[in-house]
């Protein structure tokens, strides 16, 4: 038997028969026995759940000759015309395929016609938010003056894209995801009339699979009973569905338990080589640790998972594992998990994924453990150490920078080109004051290297580099294409900018080292970042700038040349210079 048979089969024909929607049946029963059937529904819910079962079913204890009735008697030639699509008053239609306006204004005229057949005309919409702004429009004129031997039946997975003219005008039902027990009742009850053996794990596995769809669930089993010639059983339902056997599952926790990267790539080879999917694995493995959670906070849940087929073996994986790193794995799977959809080498970014699990350190993450492994050994009280170390560091850096202490003798003897500056204002956008740390740039050895071939090759590449920036931080990425580069000497890059503010933004020193180390990757080499305001570079390209040859130009916060004293501007100027740069502010006299 086919699945499409074996589902045909086995759909519900009357309310009893319905899986995991009672309070909606009884709802519906009642207003059937009172006489007070609304004369527009809308089913909601996930795929699978019944409504469009629960819409015919309804239709036919509306129309059935023994009733109006709580339960159809699916003998009369009504009920049995209603099953077998023959009654041409209760139409089904399918909104994705016939989603435009002129299909609704065909029901809009049909309605107000009295039904030949039945008591009432019926219309059935499944996936009614696929209808157009235009289609909603012609039907929400019909429902408000609807005519009364018409039901309408509206069905969709999202009613979120359902107008709130429609909604208001429809009695809503909110299907729930069936039951993982009732699903699992039903497919034994299958089982046990097809004639098919099974296994309590097989079936189990399935209705999990299913996520709360029946009609899923029933389609696994069809698939799973091909497979396997008749009998069920948990590795042919794995084999089927793409999944891992609980061995697989074991062996990949194991490895990360005990931060075996060596271990991890064979084991995904040999699950890419029998045809498991990146994806699939990922999804699987992701709720093994999930299992492996809520056996360690919860183990008298007694929850029923498709992989515990060991229970001991099981709860002794999950007893070596801390809660806290059981939460941390799961979310860094599920942060990959996200970008797996649209990864051009899944099994690649799967690979990289279960590496960082296994480098995970807990308290540290990944970076202190990877460091220790490839050091071949490094204690943990060493490594507290060091971090400790480089923390009181960055907080003398950082007072040093607030007192204003000059960049040069901090970074004097450090091998760096000493054109990079080490540039920090001391100050916010509206803060005043003059005593941020100046930067000198020597700009002779710039303008003699402007058009040298390693500054051309460097402008070739720079938009690779600010391709680079916008992946990893689109907001340095705005502020950075600003700048142009324009010469690069002595292993430093200069960058002129025609904005201070994008300069001021670029120069912080965690943007600086986002910068540096991307432009030294894509370029070949180590570079360092030094910056000019885009007027002085012009003006000492065309000779008439304040640096004469060989002298230094000392740039001041706002970029202006210290040699020629700008014209003293009042204070609101000076702020809107700041704010929107130089290039966007017009000072003019009122008479």
């Amino acid at each position: 038997m086919s699945h499409i048979a074996l589902y045909r089969a086995w759909r519900p024909q009357t309310f009893r028969d319905m899986v995991g929607q009672q309070h909606i049946i009884q709802t519906l029963q009642n207003a059937i026995r009172e006489n007070r059937v609304s004369h527009a529904y809308l089913f909601n819910g996930p795929r699978g759940t019944g409504k469009t079962t629960t819409a015919k079913v309804l239709a036919k204890a509306v129309n059935c000759e023994r009733g109006p009735a709580v339960e159809p008697c699916n003998e009369c030639d009504a009920c049995r015309g209603i099953t077998a699509g023959h009654i041409m008053d209760v139409v089904e239609i399918d909104a994705a395929s016939n989603r435009g306006i002129d299909e609704i204004r065909d029901i809009r005229d049909k309605v107000r016609y009295a039904p030949s057949d039945v008591r009432y005309k019926v219309y059935i919409i499944d996936e009614v938010h696929m209808l157009t702004t235009e289609a909603f429009n012609a039907l929400l004129k019909t429902l408000e003056e609807p005519p009364g031997h018409v039901i309408f039946i509206l069905a969709t997975t999202e009613p979120h894209k359902l107008p709130a003219t429609i909604i208001s005008r429809c009695q809503r039902f909110d299907f729930r995801q069936v039951s993982l027990q009732e699903q699992m009742d039903r497919l034994k009850e299958i089982c046990a009339d097809e004639g098919i053996t099974y296994e309590e794990d097989a079936i189990a596995y399935i209705a999990r699979l299913s996520e709360g769809g029946m009609r899923d669930a029933i389609s696994l089993l069809e698939q799973v009973s091909a497979f396997s010639g008749g009998g069920i059983t948990l590795e042919s339902a794995v084999d089927v569905t793409g999944g891992l056997a609980a061995e697989q599952f074991y062996q990949l926790a194991e490895a990360v338990r005990d931060r075996n990267a060596a271990a991890v790539l064979p084991l995904v080879e040999s699950l890419a080589q029998s045809g498991k999917s990146a994806d699939k694995c990922m999804e699987n493995l992701l709720y093994y640790f999930r299992d492996l959670l809520v056996l360690k906070l919860a183990p008298q849940g007694n929850a029923e998972t498709e992989r515990v087929v060991d229970r001991e073996r099981f709860q002794a994986m999950a007893e070596s594992y801390t809660p806290e790193r059981l939460f941390a794995m799961i979310d860094i799977l599920g942060r990959y998990q996200g970008e797996l959809k649209h990864a051009t080498q899944p099994q690649t970014l799967f690979e990289v994924a279960l590496l960082k699990l296994c480098t995970f350190e807990e308290g540290g993450g990944a970076r202190g453990a990877a460091s220790a492994n490839v050091s071949g050994g490094a204690s943990t009280a060493e490594i507290n150490a060091l971090r400790q170390q480089v923390a009181a560091l960055e907080r003398q850096l950082g007072e040093l920078l607030k007192n204003g202490v000059t960049a040069s003798s901090s970074t004097e003897g450090s091998g760096r080109s000493q054109a990079a500056p080490a540039r920090n204002t001391g100050r916010g956008i509206f803060g005043g004051g003059s005593g941020g740390i100046r930067s000198k740039v020597k700009l002779d050895p710039y303008l003699a290297a402007a058009e040298s071939q390693e500054s051309v090759a460097a402008r070739a590449k720079w938009g690779n580099v600010l391709q680079r920036v916008k992946e990893e931080k689109v907001t340095l990425h705005a502020w950075l294409k600003d700048g142009e580069l324009v010469a690069v000497s002595s292993g430093t890059l200069l960058l002129a900018f025609r904005n201070d503010i994008h300069r001021e933004t670029t120069e912080k020193p965690n943007h600086r080292e986002i910068i540096e180390r991307i432009a030294s990757e894509l370029l070949g080499s180590p570079y360092g970042l030094a910056t000019v305001m885009q007027k002085e570079w012009q003006a000492a390209l065309e000779g008439s700038g304040p640096p004469a040859a060989g002298e230094v130009l000392e740039l001041e916060h706002e970029g202006e040349p210290r040699s020629k004293e700008p014209p003293k501007q009042p204070p609101w100027v000076e702020e809107a210079v700041k704010l929107f740069g130089e290039d966007l502010v017009v000072v003019r006299d009122q008479d």
